[in-house]
């Protein structure tokens, strides 16, 4: 088994603080701005950054559905962090300012990919289907906090 990981940044035209608390607010902007690949969202406990326990199904492919089930720390300033009780999932946000009234959003997941030959597929085909997911949720999140 090797590490997976998908990487997708964006800049956002509006404050980091204002970033980070849409991001953060997963009783309320989260839900927004997820795409159709996202079902059943649901938050489980807190609802606002760190001790948010919030669950929802991530339809990657056609094929391949990860019921995911999330606790959310905040180790840093600036970051989210989403660890999967349900698999080795574990996803970062991290927001840093990008010049005068910018954001710089880069979210990375990583997970324990299968081995053999399927491995080597989820390696190669995986972070660009993730990053086409979470390239659709930045573009959601940037038009809910610029305007």
């Amino acid at each position: 088994m090797a590490l997976v990981e998908a990487t997708t940044e964006r800049i956002v035209a509006a404050e980091p603080e204002r970033v980070y608390d849409a991001l953060a607010d997963y009783a309320g902007t989260r839900g927004r701005v997820l795409p159709e690949q996202f079902s059943e969202y649901e938050v489980r406990e807190g609802g606002h950054g760190a001790g948010t326990l919030v669950h929802w199904k991530l339809q990657a492919t056609s094929k391949r559905v990860r019921d995911c089930l999330f606790d959310v720390t905040a180790p840093t300033a600036g970051q989210l962090v989403e660890t999967d009780r349900n698999s080795s999932m574990v996803t970062t946000w991290t927001v840093t300012p990008s010049g005068e009234g910018r954001s710089k959003v880069v979210t990375t997941t990583t997970w324990q990919g299968a081995g053999g030959i399927g491995g080597f597929f989820e390696r190669t085909f995986a972070p660009k289907g993730l990053n086409g997911i979470y390239d659709s949720v930045l573009a959601a999140l940037a038009a809910d906090v610029e305007k």
